[in-house]
């Protein structure tokens, strides 16, 4: 496998999958299951050819086994997302044709030997490989023809983007005891204005759901927060930047779910041209 460029600090993504797989219940994958569906315009993925970069949990694996796809292929390039996803195959689907193994999207030789995919996953994946176009476009490769790209990046919020990466970066540099009050202190301001918002409507209740129910894709508030928080190395895009790199590669969109200007993930499903026509 190649080798990443040295990157001054990494967040243990795997680590922070293999304490989420305590929170995997039957909601959480229907929530995952129902994503996919709605992102992806289909009512099952029947027959299908799924590849889930940065697979992290396993989750939408084992989401798009659900749904029907005939085979499903996880990599990942953090051997503890690898080991998590594993369990959980294990644990909900041990027969079944779900292939997960260690893999870097940034190496070209093994990207290739995975062939093309009718369904080719990378959600919230490709901004935290510290060469994220480099990374999209091994990704678009991946697709066969008349297939689907469903992929998630950072919103790119200019000055907020970037004292966001600072934060991120500290957290990596912190020893490990102090980086879950990190993560309370950084989040606090937020959750602070959360928490009153509901309690002027006359629902604080509805904050303590937020902790305990399946938030959307099936994730953990909790987990999501320290993904947030720690997750580096961090790249944003403009969701105008993401359509045209796609477009001139044969893709067009077919559904964009954005965050408005805000922080998180703008959602992008892209099919791929069925020939060299409608690629022109």
């Amino acid at each position: 496998m190649a080798e990443r460029e040295h990157v001054d600090a990494r967040f243990g993504f795997g680590e922070n999958w293999r304490n989420f797989l305590e929170d995997v219940t039957d909601d959480r994958i229907r929530e995952a299951e129902s994503s996919l569906r709605e992102m992806l315009g289909l009512d099952n993925l029947a027959g299908a050819d799924f590849l889930d970069i940065g697979c992290g949990s396993g989750l939408f694996s084992l989401a798009a086994l659900r749904l029907g796809a005939d085979r499903v292929h996880s990599m990942d390039y953090d051997p503890d997302s690898v080991a998590a996803s594993s369990l959980l195959r294990e644990r909900e689907a041990p027969y079944s044709n779900w292939t997960i193994e260690r893999g870097d999207v940034l190496d070209a030789d093994y990207m290739s030997s995975l062939g093309d995919h009718d369904v080719v996953y990378a959600w919230g994946v490709l901004h935290h490989t510290g060469a994220m176009w480099d990374a999209l476009g091994q990704t678009c490769d991946r697709v066969t023809p008349g297939g689907r790209l469903f992929i998630a990046i950072y919103n790119d919020q200019g000055r907020a983007s970037r004292r966001w990466l600072r934060r991120k970066r500290l957290y990596n540099r912190l020893p490990a005891v102090l980086r879950r009050p990190y993560v309370v202190c950084v989040m606090f301001p937020s959750e602070l204005r959360i928490l009153a918002a509901s309690t002027l409507r006359g629902s604080p209740r509805d904050y303590v759901r937020r902790w305990k129910k399946p938030r959307g894709r099936g994730m953990s508030y909790w987990h999501d927060l320290v993904d947030w928080v720690g997750g580096y190395p961090f790249e944003v895009a403009k969701p105008e930047d993401i359509f045209r790199f796609c477009r001139d590669r044969s893709f067009q969109l077919v559904e964009l779910r954005t965050v408005n200007g805000g922080h998180g993930c703008n959602e992008f499903v892209f099919r791929r041209a069925e020939n060299e026509q409608d690629r022109s």
